[in-house]
């Protein structure tokens, strides 16, 4: 009686958090307040860093007024302030011009100074420090110049010259962007890219399906193959086809021409039915059955294995669970962009603290899963200037829409993620990074990177704002076997489809052998040599020069076991909204 009343008032308590989270877009007003009362609190019992804040403003204030006055005397005065690298909001000429200068100039120096008021503060949770500074950060976004129609020279210009056209048509894109928002459609521009139809298109066969995925063969284009077929675990928070794009950037394509036989896992966009499924459902469900299919078509032949973002990350816990109990499967594996050790992960961790994953946990417990609009949300924060006021000052003020292309379009179609795998993940990998810590059990048996001693080959992108290079290459201190690392141009998505002649790409590479373990992320840039151009050739000469040789290619499926072809790819499970 005791423990059903306990259930039933903790329930009140995470019904009541739910009805909060839909407010507040899942972001913890608790711990949100408890990181701010942290920083006021030690900023309070600062005075050393208070009047030094206070001389900060003082100094500001002259360089802005000095500056004024350079630019009232001087025609082409020299800015006190440069923007951030990343920063491109103040970049058109507009910006140069009396009085727009000055303003934005006066605005960077506010930015500035607030910078330097929520960190260095003596006796801070290095973690509420951070969640300060960057929350800081997007309330000054929410009032930069570049926001406000009258103080953006270029929103000025545009009005001026088209008679307030482009704000009219501005109205109109917020309005069918509302009625999509609120409809659960996707962005304007994504109806274009129709998977099956002009994205997802490399041919193959759904050989395998259960309740979590369908297993895509892909069909060969060459007369031989390489022994050793390939099988690609995406993650499971998109669908697959980032690897699959369009015919010019398709990752599978290219190495189908190459070769390569193909397998691609499928997940199915859960429901609440699903809510159950954990960590160790999509391990055994996803690639230990996966696997299993592969040995029955390719006649037991090891697989090169291949893992994207979290999906890297669920095939280096099978790896190691698998290397634990003296199973051989693999012959090699890539990483793309995959975390095994979670002590730093970005701005991504900001939103994992007790506190936000207890909050998260109750919304995701009422409705059975994390919906996709509440993850979206979060990976826009992390680049708010690109992803949300840019876009907004582009189809609101300037009236034009954004060009729409299939990352873009990919990127919008996301799924939802069952209530026991995602606070499982959070918990286990982000919040208290049993994996790299050496506590990550699977069934029962405690599993270490360390036990993995087949070829790795890891990409780390440069913009990554989901799994930083830093932290990625962290991989190089876990393992005992030689790691290939890659370092290339882009951001999360975009860097890993990076086709041969995409442009201005390059990438560092070198690799690491069981003695160079102590290699620093810093010393390895320095010294790695770089090259022009896309990694993908270097990744599948690599994974060649990992192959035993080629033989004929072998059947989609294998009816004789019961592995016929179900359906034509992409499959159904893509498809599921």
């Amino acid at each position: 009686m005791d423990r059903a009343s306990d259930v039933a008032w903790r329930s009140i308590d995470r019904v009541f958090r739910a009805r909060i989270g839909r407010l507040t877009a899942g972001i913890s007003p608790v711990g949100l307040s408890e990181a701010y009362f942290d920083w006021l609190g030690h900023l309070w019992m600062s005075p050393g860093k208070q009047a030094q804040l206070v001389e900060k403003a003082w100094r500001k204030a002259g360089r802005i007024g000095l500056y004024w006055m350079q630019c009232i005397s001087a025609s082409n005065p020299s800015p006190c302030i440069d923007p951030l690298p990343q920063d491109d909001r103040f970049v058109a000429a507009e910006w140069q011009q009396w009085p727009h200068k000055l303003i934005y100039q006066n605005f960077l120096l506010h930015q500035q100074w607030w910078h330097n008021a929520t960190t260095g503060v003596d006796g801070i949770d290095k973690h509420h420090e951070r969640v300060v500074e960057f929350v800081t950060r997007q309330l000054l976004d929410v009032v930069s110049p570049s926001n406000i129609p009258w103080l953006n020279p270029e929103v000025s210009t545009a009005t001026i010259k088209q008679g307030g056209l482009n704000l009219v048509r501005g109205m109109r894109h917020f309005h069918e962007d509302w009625l999509r928002l609120v409809g659960g459609r996707p962005p304007v521009g994504a109806e274009q890219f129709k998977v099956g139809v002009n994205v997802a298109v490399t041919p193959g066969k759904v050989v395998y399906r259960n309740r979590l995925i369908e297993l895509i063969q892909y069909s060969p284009t060459t007369d031989d193959v390489y022994a050793e077929p390939v099988l690609i675990v995406p993650a499971w928070i998109m669908k697959y086809y980032v690897l699959d794009l369009s015919p010019h950037n398709s990752l599978v394509r290219y190495l189908v021409e190459r070769g390569h036989t193909v397998f691609m896992i499928s997940w199915k966009n859960p429901t609440g039915s699903d809510r159950d499924l954990g960590m160790d459902d999509y391990r055994e469900l996803g690639i230990i059955a996966a696997l299993g299919a592969i040995d029955a078509i390719c006649d037991h032949r090891k697989t090169h294995a291949v893992g994207y973002c979290l999906g890297g990350t669920l095939l280096a816990i099978a790896a190691a669970a698998m290397a634990r109990n003296g199973v051989d499967r693999f012959a090699s594996i890539t990483l793309l962009a995959t975390l095994v050790d979670f002590t730093d992960p970005g701005e991504l961790g900001l939103f994992i603290s007790e506190s936000e994953v207890s909050f998260l946990e109750s919304m995701t417990w009422e409705q059975g899963y994390l919906d996709t609009h509440q993850m979206a949300g979060a990976f826009q924060l992390l680049r708010s200037n690109d992803l949300i006021w840019s876009r907004a000052l582009r189809s609101y003020l300037l009236g034009v829409r954004p060009p729409m292309n299939d990352l873009m379009a990919w990127n919008a179609d996301a799924t939802r993620l069952p209530y026991r795998m995602h606070s499982e993940y959070l918990r286990r990998l982000y919040l208290d990074n049993d994996l790299a810590s050496g506590r990550y059990k699977v069934g029962g048996r405690t599993i270490f990177l360390t036990d993995i001693r087949i070829p790795i080959y890891a990409v780390g992108t440069e913009k990554d704002h989901v799994a930083p290079w830093r932290s990625v290459f962290k991989l190089h201190h876990l393992t005992d076997t030689d790691v290939t690392f890659v370092l290339t141009t882009g951001g999360h998505n975009a860097g890993i489809v990076s086709e041969p002649g995409h442009k201005n790409r390059s990438f560092q590479m070198a690799t690491k052998n069981t003695a160079d373990r102590d290699t620093d992320p810093e010393t390895w840039m320095t010294t790695a040599p770089r090259f022009e151009g896309s990694w993908w050739p270097t990744w599948q000469s690599w994974l060649a020069r990992h192959s035993t040789g080629r033989v004929a290619p072998p059947p989609l499926g294998n009816m004789a076991i019961g592995l016929a072809p179900i359906a034509d790819a992409p499959g159904t499970y893509v498809l599921e909204r």
